[in-house]
């Protein structure tokens, strides 16, 4: 269990900042970015959480857990010295992946098929639902262009792929099952 008594450290105050496996790199570090990215979905999603209730809130509330299982997991670099570490890292598992997948095949049961591209919006739940897909998306980029460089657990980029799926489907349920969508009109205003 992580204990905080203390909020600033001041270690920070010359632009670094220290990794799970202690090591310092600046603050604009890929890997800093991609935990940054996971920890702004998390945010976004508290957010939405105010105007969920019942079995979306439950859901949620697990999606913010497993994000900050991410950023545990991208805080920590060195995946192959995993099995030498004496207390070893958290990592991201394929069965958080598909317990969004199973989730989002549920959801999806009770839409009716899309046949126009969605606008951000419809109820307030949906926007912010929207606003945690789009922020979770750039987080993905992100955790992307670290991995062309560095190792990223392939498991944490999939569930990354398949949250901004969830949450998009979660948007058109909060939208009264997908009748209340904001539907794209091409050209509507030319």
């Amino acid at each position: 269990m992580v204990v905080l008594s203390k909020i600033y450290t001041k270690t920070g105050d010359k632009g670094e900042t220290a990794l799970g496996n202690g090591s310092r790199v600046p603050k604009y570090a890929l890997r800093v970015e991609a935990y940054g990215g996971s920890d702004e979905t998390n945010a976004t999603i508290g957010l939405a959480r105010q105007h969920a209730t019942g079995d979306m809130d439950v859901a949620l509330s697990r999606i913010q857990n497993d994000l900050f299982d991410l950023g545990a997991d991208l805080c920590r670099p060195d995946r192959e010295k995993d099995a030498e570490s004496e207390y070893p890292p958290l990592r991201m598992t394929a069965a958080q992946t598909e317990r969004l997948e199973a989730e989002i095949d549920a959801m999806n049961e009770r839409l009716e098929p899309l046949r126009s591209f969605v606008l951000p919006g419809g109820s307030a739940l949906a926007a912010a639902l929207h606003l945690s897909r789009t922020t979770s998306r750039r987080a993905e980029r992100v955790m992307v262009e670290l991995a062309t460089v560095e190792d990223v657990n392939p498991h944490a980029l999939h569930y990354t792929n398949r949250l901004s799926d969830w949450l998009f489907v979660a948007s058109r349920i909060a939208n009264d099952d997908g009748k209340a969508d904001v539907l794209w009109v091409p050209g509507a205003n030319r």
